[in-house]
């Protein structure tokens, strides 16, 4: 089954060049790829447009079958398929850990009772119960980018994208979080610059250049 679809997407910032040029590409079900290339290829542009944060110029967005054009298209899109930001502070913005992961659940309409359940089993299943009242922008670098990812799977999403996720992690947290994106369900569309990390979690890659996907 394809969850997400991007046919032949094209973008430009006003005054630029265009960043994407007819990129296409589809992720399905239980599928992990990667997308690769230089810094300002628009590897983090075709991720918002994916979710519709950013509107393309032309080309066209199908996520669980359906075409996506409008802001309300892709309130379910935002629902299923969860975005781990490139900076984890952008993404982090409740006073403690226990409030930020029950945001996402609070939204989709449950309880309070009933999110702070999710807040304990997701925190328990990435053993991160240690952080749960914690004040979130004391946490580490490291620490923060776990708990990003678990405001996003407390959601139960059904696709992840990554955009950067190494970013300011050691070298023990990365392999903490490789170790949990490994053993996850979901499909995974990831964006790295770190080979290593590619090779372990998602080996098939696209190669963003030029504004075009071509097989890595």
């Amino acid at each position: 089954m394809t969850l997400l679809a991007l046919n032949d997407i094209c973008f430009a910032y006003a005054g630029q060049a265009p960043v994407l040029d007819g990129a296409s590409l589809s992720l399905n079900a239980g599928q992990r790829l990667s997308i690769t290339g230089p810094n300002g290829a628009g590897k983090s542009t075709l991720l918002r447009i994916a979710l519709g944060l950013q509107q393309p110029q032309s080309g066209e967005v199908r996520a669980f079958g359906s075409p996506r054009r409008k802001e309300a298209d892709f309130l379910e899109v935002r629902r299923r398929i969860g975005l781990v930001f490139q900076d984890a502070d952008d993404q982090l913005f409740c006073p403690t850990v226990a409030e930020d992961v029950a945001f996402g659940p609070l939204n989709l309409g449950k309880s309070r009772a009933e999110a702070l359940a999710i807040v304990d089993r997701v925190l328990a299943d990435l053993d991160l119960a240690h952080l749960r009242d914690r004040i979130t922008h004391k946490l580490s670098g490291g620490e923060k980018r776990l708990v990003t990812l678990a405001t996003v799977l407390a959601m139960e999403p059904e696709a992840l994208l990554l955009d950067e996720p190494t970013n300011a992690l050691d070298t023990r947290n990365e392999a903490r979080l490789l170790e949990i994106l490994q053993s996850l369900p979901q499909a995974i569309l990831l964006v790295s610059h770190s080979t290593e990390f590619r090779a372990a979690l998602a080996p098939e890659a696209l190669e963003l250049r030029d504004g075009r996907l071509t097989p890595a």
